[in-house]
């Protein structure tokens, strides 16, 4: 008889419904707890918003935060191995200006493994992070039109080289900096079972290369139900209108008595404030805090959760990660939404590596997680003949 314990009993109304909720492994790099939010490696991310990114990507690799000379040498190698065929800006020169520019980001990502996979899970995990930085500041200058590529500077740092080749025309270089900075850090990691994360474990599971399993989650995290959620915030926040707490609170009424969706609120696990938008809300009262539609934003954090309290039905009523993103990107010169999620998968580029890295070669006393095949009940498929 084995030990192994009971976690889950599947019944016949749990199929077809997403796999929600269904516990398929184990994950080395971040938890979320429905109270405390986010931790990476047991760090509440909120701890580690204004680390070092390198120091945080370092965390998600290694399990444990670097010392100063560790962080040192890690951005050194980072900043080694940042180099971008130039294959690849060429070529993405040219793509469709029409392509969204999450089909641009996964043109970019195929293309990196076409020029650079070595075939070793860290050693391609750790270059797909150093460039993707330059893949994703061509994808914003090249599509957006701003000029031809600009050469990287990668002893900069991660972030800071991206900010530099994408040379947004009248922005604030340093408040911009310093909100992806921290905007990077939060959107590393969301556990293990969120779509985008496990559909580029699955893909790595049948042992294609990282840049394709990176490929198929930033797919994943494409479609308008994952992704695209701060971009759909920050256009709702500008169909609200006003910064009048009472017209708020009329708007959100109204909206949720015409079937409407409060975008920004609830969250499938957590049942409290987001402790990601509760470090962007103090940032933008630092960096933005006279902006018309952040003072929007900032009023809905307790005009809503009001409203939505009142529905017995609704049990995280209180704003989640992108409540509030959208508004800081544009406030910082970023306004164009149709980017915002590429910038998210940029962020979540290093927390799904390294755990397609735990899961190839540390899982299992290294052997890896064996090829995913989940199982399907045939239904309606009685033996038929065409006699």
């Amino acid at each position: 008889m084995s030990d192994s314990k009971v976690l889950f009993e599947v019944t016949e109304e749990h199929l077809n419904t997403g796999l929600r909720g269904f516990p398929v492994g184990t994950v080395r790099t971040s938890k979320v707890d429905p109270i405390k939010g986010v931790s990476y490696v047991g760090f509440p991310v909120a701890e580690l918003a204004e680390m070092d990114p390198e120091a945080v990507v370092y965390l998600l690799l290694n399990k444990v935060l670097p010392t100063p000379q560790q962080l040192a040498d890690f951005k050194a190698d980072l900043a080694a191995r940042a180099t971008v065929d130039p294959r690849v800006t060429d070529f993405m020169a040219g793509l469709p200006k029409d392509g969204h520019p999450m089909e641009w980001l996964l043109a970019g990502l195929n293309l990196l493994g076409m020029t650079g996979k070595t075939g070793d899970w860290k050693e391609d995990a750790l270059n797909c992070i150093a460039r993707s930085s330059t893949i994703v500041a061509n994808v914003f200058r090249l599509r957006s039109g701003w000029g031809p590529a600009i050469p990287g500077k990668p002893e900069l740092g991660l972030v800071e080289n991206m900010v530099h080749q994408m040379g947004v025309p009248g922005a604030d270089a340093d408040r911009l900096r310093e909100l992806l900075r921290i905007f990077y850090v939060l959107h590393m990691d969301h556990g293990g079972g969120n779509l985008s994360t496990f559909a580029g474990k699955a893909v790595a599971s049948g042992h294609a290369d990282i840049y394709a399993s990176l490929g198929a989650a930033m797919a994943g995290l494409y479609g308008p139900l994952h992704g695209r959620a701060n971009q759909e915030c920050l256009n709702f926040v500008r169909t609200v209108g006003t910064t009048d707490a009472g017209e708020i609170e009329q708007f959100v009424r109204d909206t949720l008595a015409g079937g409407g969706k409060i975008f920004g609120f609830g969250h499938a696990v957590l049942r409290a404030e987001d402790p990601r938008a509760t470090v962007q809300y103090a940032l933008g009262q630092k960096l933005c805090p006279d902006d018309e539609l952040f003072q929007t934003a900032l009023t809905m954090r307790s005009v809503a959760v009001k409203v939505l309290q009142e529905n017995p039905k609704i049990s995280n009523p209180y704003p989640n990660v992108d409540a509030v993103s959208g508004t800081l990107l544009n406030a910082s010169g970023l306004t164009d939404s149709d980017y915002y999620t590429v910038l998210f998968g940029f962020s979540r580029i290093a927390g799904i590596a390294a755990q397609i890295v735990d899961e190839r070669t540390v899982l299992r006393s290294g052997k890896g997680v064996p090829i995913y095949r989940c199982k399907y009940i045939a239904e309606n498929q009685e033996p038929r003949s065409l006699g």
